[in-house]
């Protein structure tokens, strides 16, 4: 896609007084039918005709472009359009908005060719690691753009929860240090401008959904960011949100529709709304009552973030174009759904249905956060829903392993705690369609830290991260766990948890990316954690293996990853001692092996593993031993 073509296209708003969205589209999609949203002041008073620059204004007869229906709202300054693109190639025509017969004012819209398999193109699996960053507190690697006029909230780095001048800019640099360190996707969260007086810097507060903030960079900047990170074998997800708004978003100076937003019907209008319950589970509940239902998923967040109402067909179909948008102008490879149920779950279906179908190859995973595995089911696609809920959403948040995960790592070893829960848990793996798509995570942007709750145990950190890494699952990490960044243990502390990375600001006297004024535990877990990725990004086993497992015993925990080609042996010892573990028990895994190699240190290891044999394992005192079998041929 040329840059000047790219150029003409955002210069499809002719009239300052005339906004267009989305500004440009795409030839050749999946979906035909392209729907455009006008604002500007009684524009529902005009008839829109599409015209050709060839013809003196005729009607448009030669581009494969026609206008399939109009639609105007209760408010009289916006007006829908619906294109029929079925025919169309790409191009530039005009549309002129028409009063009486004749043109009151015309502007030009692009339909731009797509990038060669772009529909094709492979979304995040369980062959990746994914590295969640929070853009605003990674690297600053522009600090013209730390302070915009139009923005509202300006740089302040010492204050915890203010805005610190990280973005895109700062993550593009960081590419070599990302992709030595072995991570193969970036979630970011949310970059689209937040204009909001404070707490802007998290990004979940959208003022306008086609808009990267100029704080973190441009469009342009966040497409190249693909493309360079592309170079590097990395991949972008984009944090989405449909479920809410920021308060400051241009909608809310002017509604598009009495029904735009739950629990406001015009934009004074503030005695009706209502706060969400947060109770998900009314939404899949058979005895849940309507109104428990609706206070959940038709309830504000906080009064700073609107709830929209994806019952509206416009507001439905303008956030599907809009992610499919991003996925196509920015190249991504993955979507990360903020707040999924809290959205209704009719639209959700439509709206993932939408993206997989113009994408059949790309991924999405929402948030679902309970430690309820069947709530968290429910949503998955696959699932066969006894209410006859059908989903397309591929991925979830694996939220009820991750809190039983960092629970077995804490506790004493029993009959019911410790690692025997983590066991145990997976037992639930039942319940899901493909268990093997969940995302597990070690921590995010909302969690506390994970080096803080191990209790700054290193042993304990390492034996969480590798189950993270090795397990049946898609891993997560969040930016800063590999220099065993803190927070406080209990509580929300977001400004906390999300802290400077170590190295991304001029005046940092301790960097990751450089390794300067690391601490000896830190240069450990860093090189740990890039031994573990660096191995997983060949390991088959790994990527599309089995999973068999062995009850916890006197505090050792086994399991392999294995398939045709190779079989990985992942041991766990929580014991305070050295542990000589005895093979026999293992040798339906094992057979046919006699050399392991140890993963985090290279050494090989020597097996006899007839069920008969005597032969055992030695293993450190509270450590971890990943062993790459050796089959015999």
């Amino acid at each position: 896609m040329a840059p000047a073509t790219l150029a003409v296209a955002a210069e499809a708003k002719q009239n300052s007084d005339l906004r267009v969205e989305p500004e440009f589209w795409w030839a050749d999609m999946a979906n035909s039918e392209l729907q455009l949203m006008l604002h500007g002041h009684h524009i529902s008073d005009f008839t829109p005709v599409i015209v050709d620059k060839l013809t003196n204004h005729k009607p448009h007869r030669e581009g494969g472009i026609t206008i399939l229906k109009v639609e105007n709202t209760d408010n009289p300054n916006y007006l829908f359009i619906t294109l029929d693109l079925s025919n169309a190639k790409p191009q530039t025509f005009d549309l002129a908005l028409t009063k009486a017969g004749k043109s009151v004012q015309s502007f030009s819209y692009t339909l731009l060719e797509r990038v060669a398999d772009s529909a094709m193109r492979q979304g995040f699996s369980n062959k990746d690691v994914i590295y969640l960053i929070t853009p605003d507190r990674f690297v600053n690697g522009d600090t013209n753009n730390d302070n915009q006029a139009d923005m509202s909230e300006q740089v302040n780095r010492k204050d915890v929860n203010g805005r610190h001048g990280g973005d895109i800019k700062g993550i593009e640099n960081s590419l070599d240090y990302l992709a030595d360190l072995g991570v193969t996707q970036l979630w970011i969260n949310p970059l689209l401008e937040n204009n909001q007086a404070k707490y802007s810097y998290h990004g979940y507060s959208t003022t306008d959904h086609y808009r990267i903030d100029p704080r973190f960079g441009s469009n342009a900047d966040y497409r190249q960011l693909a493309v360079s990170a592309k170079e590097k074998g990395i991949g972008i997800i984009k944090d989405i949100v449909v479920n809410h708004i920021g308060s400051e978003h241009w909608w809310m100076k002017d509604l598009p529709s009495s029904s735009w937003i739950n629990g406001k019907k015009s934009a004074n209008d503030n005695a009706s709304v209502k706060f969400t319950t947060h109770r998900r589970t009314t939404v899949q509940d058979p005895y849940a009552t309507q109104s428990d239902h609706s206070q959940f998923v038709d309830g504000w967040f906080v009064d700073s973030m609107p709830d929209l109402n994806q019952q509206d067909p416009l507001l439905a179909t303008y956030l599907i174009q809009n992610s499919i948008w991003w996925v196509e102008y920015a190249r991504l490879s993955g979507i990360r759904e903020d707040t999924y149920s809290y959205a209704d779950k009719k639209f959700l279906s439509i709206w993932s249905k939408a993206i997989m179908s113009e994408y059949p190859n790309f991924n999405i995973v929402g948030e679902e956060w309970t430690s309820n595995p069947i709530t968290v089911s429910y949503w998955q696609a696959g699932k066969r829903n006894k209410d006859g809920y059908i989903s397309y959403l591929p991925s979830l948040m694996d939220f009820p392993l991750y809190k039983v995960m960092l629970k077995a790592f804490n506790q004493h070893e029993g009959w019911d705690t410790g690692l025997i829960s983590l066991y145990e848990m997976l037992a639930n793996d039942v319940v899901y369609a493909d268990p093997s798509k969940l995302v597990l995570f070690e921590g995010n942007h909302d969690t506390n830290r994970l080096y803080s709750l191990m209790n700054e145990d290193l042993d304990l950190f390492k034996m969480v991260i590798t189950y993270t890494l090795m397990s049946n699952r898609i891993p997560q990490l969040f930016y800063g766990t590999e220099i065993l960044m803190t927070s406080p243990k209990a509580g929300r502390h977001d400004g906390t948890v999300r802290g400077d990375f170590p190295g991304g600001w001029n005046t940092d006297k301790v960097s990751a990316i450089t390794g300067i004024g690391l601490s000896q535990e830190q240069e450990d877990a860093q090189d740990f954690i890039k031994t573990l990725l660096n191995f997983r990004k060949s390991s088959s086993a790994i990527h599309s293996g089995k999973l068999r497992h062995y009850v916890p015993i006197d505090g050792v925990y086994v399991y392999f990853r294995f398939n045709d080609d190779e079989t990985v042996m992942v041991i766990i010892n929580k014991n305070d001692k050295p542990v000589s573990l005895a093979t026999r028990r293992f040798h339906t895994q094992l057979e046919g092996v006699n050399l392991g190699v140890n993963v985090l240190t290279k050494e090989r290891v020597q097996l006899n593993t007839s069920a008969n044999a005597q032969s055992k394992i030695h293993l450190p005192p509270r450590g971890v031993l990943v062993l790459s079998l050796e089959l015999e041929h």
